[in-house]
């Protein structure tokens, strides 16, 4: 986990919606809506070091990160938390998934995965 988050958060411990964005070649705009955050939140300082935003925000990363050595790469691990329905979430993806609030049980689904369990 620690290598993802080294390149995305900052001095102040903050993941910025930028470096994310940066990160993963797309734009403050599909950041808003891969975290389901409004897009005001994400553009202003303020509002996107809430304790909320900030959850959400290392929620991803957390889960990215996860499935990073089984993905290969930033960009592809990005694809999988965006497009790949999960069965045990009735088809729901990682990202859908964490706007719903449910990153714990992505990160418990990942977990049972690495340990050789059943999706």
């Amino acid at each position: 986990m620690a290598a993802l988050f080294e390149q995305l958060i900052n001095d102040y411990g903050v993941i910025t919606p930028r470096a994310v964005a940066d990160e993963f070649h797309t734009t403050l705009k599909d950041i808003s809506a891969l975290t389901g955050l409004p897009q005001d939140t994400i553009s202003k300082r303020e509002r996107f070091q809430s304790k909320a935003s900030q959850k959400r925000l290392r929620d991803i990363v957390m889960i990215i990160n996860r499935v990073l050595p089984w993905c290969g790469s930033s960009l592809q691990a990005y694809a999988w938390f965006r497009s790949e329905p999960i069965p045990s979430f009735g088809d729901l993806t990682a990202e859908g998934m964490v706007k719903r609030g449910m990153s714990d049980a992505v990160l418990e689904y990942l977990d049972r995965i690495a340990e050789g369990g059943f999706a």
